[in-house]
């Protein structure tokens, strides 16, 4: 009898190979899948007869299979699956790529369920390789209606995964509501085993928002009750009181090659009255790509070593964290500090020899002891999560102190939202960029100006710039349309710039060798660095004055804003060319919500925009948010933020370590174990 608890490999069909696919993307049994949430939904309600079908109509068709060939497309090199369907009003031609084995599974006669995109190839209807399934009763999971669509792994299918939902979502009724009765009713939610059957399979879009609401509001109110928990932690531990040196902070402002901003100074004004009190400090400095945050962070290192104590700074990669210890060694090139560098690679036989400590989460491993932290400084917060932050805070155990705690993100969150968010942290906003900075030019691209960039591209590299290109895939799929890292690298590098050396990065290399590419890129080796979105944090090279992405519809205004953000980092003029997929280029929703980035510099304008415009096909998981504990609730969620935040602060009044409430104690403790593996 499967149950919650079961493992994943008792259910049918998923057998030793699909337990360890799905056991790569952190499921491992029943409960595990089913909460595992979809990111967004396809929408095939439209049901359509053949001869009522028009191009650009996304929809649903069914019909029956008059014939099915496989053949060779060797222009392409790639297998080209064709059929014909027809149903009683007209006949439809359908094509799939690099799925010979259509051509068995499928047979003339067998009525099928099509859903998909029609468009039109030499003057004839068609449907390019759209999602298929044998009608066998009327319980359709993959054609029609709204279809769930999960974050996968290689080797795993969506048909597959749903298949594997599908089986146990009746499973959800046994699931304990943890979440107090009087919250459920105050807030008006739905109860939690609803919310996980609608969420997966809606039977229409007025189902969505109730389920995403309830779950949505669980992430939050967990999150919420963590940050209440530290918050009342903190307000109960001691700080070491650094004294503000005013010469040397002078001294070092007066020696910068630039002036600061009213922004910055008034930040590093507030970070340097809070290290100066006995109480922690809790903040967090908010300031979008290259607005100047690390200089800020300095100052307040520069009061703390003065103070004959040291500060660490944490960052998310090792790249970003050679790239902090390269510009603090740079900003302190007329002083006497030792910066030290401890990440997976570098290690650090003494850390207590150095007055800085740089490194990626190694810092804040048990075997690392630094002795008189003053200053603990995280760049990036959110890719941490909040459990790391617990880690600070009990740095110090054999004394009673805590270091005091600086997070610096690009994240752009509007400062009521970021206090609810972050319900232990003050706040302090960068939002003038410095002087010298030129507005990049973002420029939406068509295909047929697609020569005209190369061209524009090519006298970039020869006035010395350097390039990225972004692509979103690492490998070809079966849609044609979306270009990926390796075929893009390979043809830029053979076909359009020969001339010019290429490089390639995506997350499937090895951390050494990822390092190594980026490396090379900032020692200018190479004029053009292809790349999937893993240069979204942490790649800093002046030098780079184009940013060129492809099929840039499938991502997010914020996550392009980011992408954005990797020029623009000096003197140079810098560009942004958007290129969408060919599919998408006569797509007026898709130019539209692209075009923001032509108007738009500020990553909060944009991030609303993307809300608005993306629609209700978008539940919006962790890319959109940023947060790692967050799979599904929106930094837009204004409403269930500050509710949660408030019912989490009311709770932890009362009951600061949760005894009255034993369920919701056992579901924080199951949330930070998982935050903690993630």
């Amino acid at each position: 009898m499967i149950n919650l608890s079961s493992k994943i490999s008792d259910l049918s069909r998923v057998g030793k190979v699909g337990a360890k696919l799905l056991k790569k993307l952190g499921l491992e049994n029943i409960q595990d899948l089913l909460f595992y949430l979809p990111f967004r939904y396809d929408d095939f309600s439209l049901i359509s007869k053949i001869a009522d079908l028009q191009v650009g109509q996304t929809t649903n068709v069914r019909g029956e299979i008059q014939l099915i060939q496989n053949k060779r497309s060797f222009k392409r090199r790639i297998n080209i699956t064709e059929a014909l369907i027809s149903d009683e009003t007209d006949s439809l031609k359908i094509i799939w790529f690099n799925q010979p084995f259509l051509a068995k599974n499928l047979k003339p006669g067998d009525l099928v369920s099509l859903a998909g995109r029609v468009s039109e190839s030499q003057g004839q209807l068609t449907m390019i390789s759209p999602q298929y399934e044998k009608v066998y009763g009327a319980d359709l999971v993959h054609t029609q209606g709204l279809i769930p669509n999960y974050h996968l792994t290689e080797g795993l299918t969506q048909k597959q995964l749903r298949y594997f939902i599908k089986q146990i979502i009746t499973l959800a009724d046994g699931v304990p509501e943890w979440l107090p009765k009087n919250i459920i009713k105050k807030i008006g939610l739905i109860d939690l085993a609803t919310a996980l059957k609608k969420i997966h399979f809606p039977k229409n879009k007025e189902d969505v928002e109730p389920a995403r609401r309830r779950l949505a509001f669980s992430e939050l109110f967990l999150r919420q009750l963590k940050s209440q928990m530290i918050k009342k932690e903190i307000s109960e531990r001691q700080a070491i009181s650094i004294k503000f040196q005013e010469a040397a902070t002078k001294d070092f402002v007066g020696g910068l090659p630039f002036q600061l901003t009213d922004d910055q100074k008034k930040a590093a004004w507030e970070i340097i009255q809070d290290l100066g009190k006995a109480r922690p400090m809790s903040r967090l400095l908010e300031g979008d790509v290259g607005s100047g945050k690390t200089v800020v962070a300095a100052m307040a290192m520069l009061n703390v070593v003065i103070n004959k104590k040291r500060a660490a700074l944490m960052a998310p990669t090792e790249i970003l964290a050679e790239q902090h210890f390269n510009s603090l060694n740079n900003l302190f090139k007329n002083s006497e500090f030792k910066i030290g560098l401890l990440t997976g690679t570098k290690k650090i036989k003494d850390v207590n020899e150095f007055d800085i400590i740089v490194g990626t989460h190694a810092i804040i491993q048990k075997k690392v002891n630094i002795e008189n932290l003053a200053l603990a400084i995280v760049d990036e917060q959110h890719r941490f999560g909040v459990n790391q932050r617990q880690q600070i805070i009990d740095f110090n155990k054999k004394d009673d102190s805590v270091p005091h705690f600086l997070s610096l993100t690009a994240t752009p969150i509007p400062r009521s939202l970021a206090l609810a968010i972050y319900g232990d942290l003050d706040l302090s906003i960068i939002k003038t960029l410095p002087k010298n900075r030129k507005p990049i030019i973002t420029k939406l691209v068509k295909e047929t100006e697609r020569q005209k960039a190369y061209n524009f591209i090519r006298e970039q590299i020869k006035s010395g710039r350097q390039i990225f290109v972004i692509c979103p895939l690492i490998d070809e799929s079966d849609n044609l349309e979306t270009k990926s890292v390796k075929a893009e690298h390979k043809r830029l590098a053979e076909e359009i710039f020969p001339e010019f050396k290429i490089g390639l990065l995506h997350g499937k290399m090895k951390s050494a060798d990822k390092d190594a590419v980026m490396k090379s890129f900032s020692n200018k080796e190479m004029d053009i660095l292809v790349s999937t979105s893993v240069i979204e944090v942490g790649i800093d090279v002046p030098n780079a004055s184009v940013i060129l992405i492809e099929g840039a519809e499938r991502f997010g205004l914020a996550q392009l804003h980011q992408f954005r953000g990797r020029v623009g980092r000096s003197e140079h003029q810098s560009y942004c060319l958007l290129f969408p997929s060919k599919e998408e280029n006569n797509s007026d929703k898709t130019m539209d919500r692209l075009g923001a980035l032509e108007k738009y510099n500020d990553g909060f304008m944009l991030a609303k925009i993307d809300l608005k415009m993306r629609g209700a096909g978008e539940i919006y998981g962790d890319t959109q948010s940023g947060f790692p504990e967050l799979q599904i609730a929106s930094l837009f969620d204004y409403e269930l933020i500050k509710k949660s935040a408030e019912e989490a602060a009311a709770i932890i009044k009362i009951d600061s370590d949760l005894r009255a409430h034993p369920l919701l104690r056992e579901k924080l403790g199951e949330w930070e174990d998982k935050i903690h593996l993630e």
